[in-house]
């Protein structure tokens, strides 16, 4: 992902246990003239769950994918103050060495690499440090560092046995042939043993039913602590019954238009998106605010 040169700006101040987005403003690298996201302002502390709901198209994902470098999308304004650092100027890898971990709404299968190896890979990638003595190790050599194979065999066995997994699972190649449940619950995997300090959840309960969505929310829950800090991403208040959020977020227009406590996502579930929109200043689409409220309450009572 690309950052172009702003103007000077007064520094954001954070602590080593928050993310601080600052003005964000992003836009597709294949269409730099439309703006998705206008100037987002946020702040997650470790230890926290923020909720970020919206309609279909509101930004969500390009939030996500933004805060992770991906290269389809460009920034244009703003910082992302992490760890002492603008992440905005690391590549991805970097980033998820300082401790972020983005799980994918689609996850991408890979035949041929099993999830152990995959694991191990990410694993050794992720203990390198940024600079320094070791910085350009080159972990796919097995000879050269790392963890050691049974080291890193009692840590997934470990995590396997927190997630509910079959060992068989880690034999498997990633995400051929598995379900949608499945692929959810290899992202729970990967982040339990990557263990990062912040976790992004895009759209983690697409596609689920309701006993798949249960195991995927307990998995999560297995893992948050004072050190973990999630930004949870979805368009419906369904999986805020499993994975209590301590604050919550309406991302609309590119901006966030409103924040509350859970009980701004059960609000949503009830009226749909039109009345905060209305009350944002913004014209909702009558037929699209329907459709959402219909949505909400029709996925909860399924």
């Amino acid at each position: 992902m690309t950052q172009t040169a702003t103007s000077p700006r007064t520094p954001t101040i954070a602590t080593d246990r928050q993310l601080v987005i600052s003005d964000l403003h992003v836009v597709p690298t294949a269409e730099r003239g439309r703006e998705i996201l206008k100037g987002i302002n946020l702040t997650i502390n470790k230890g926290e769950v923020h909720a970020i709901m919206g309609r279909n198209g509101s930004g969500k994902t390009t939030l996500a994918y933004a805060l992770m470098g991906h290269p389809a999308y460009e920034v244009t304004r703003g910082e992302v103050i992490w760890k002492g650092q603008d992440i905005l100027r690391l590549s991805p890898d970097k980033r998820g060495r300082l401790g972020i971990f983005l799980a994918f709404q689609y996850p991408t299968a890979i035949p041929g690499l099993s999830v152990a190896s995959f694991l191990r890979t990410a694993l050794n990638a992720r203990m390198r440090p940024l600079s320094g003595e070791g910085a350009d190790t080159d972990i796919s050599d097995p000879l050269r560092g790392g963890i050691t194979m049974a080291d890193f065999r009692a840590l997934v066995r470990d995590k396997m046995k927190l997630l509910e997994l079959d060992e068989a699972f880690a034999a498997r190649y990633v995400n051929e042939g598995f379900s949608g449940g499945e692929k959810k619950r290899l992202e729970m995997l990967q982040m339990a043993v990557l263990q990062p300090e912040m976790a992004i959840l895009d759209e983690t309960d697409s596609g689920l039913d309701i006993d798949a969505l249960r195991i995927v929310a307990d998995g999560v829950n297995a893992q948050l602590n004072p050190e973990l800090g999630v930004l949870l991403i979805t368009h419906y208040q369904r999986i805020l019954n499993y994975i209590k959020p301590d604050y919550v977020h309406v991302l609309a227009g590119g901006r966030i238009i409103a924040s509350g406590g859970h009980e701004l996502a059960v609000r949503l579930e009830r009226e749909g998106y039109a009345p905060i929109l209305l009350e944002a200043g913004l014209a909702p689409d009558t037929d699209e605010s329907r459709a959402a409220a219909g949505a909400l309450g029709a996925d909860d009572a399924a």
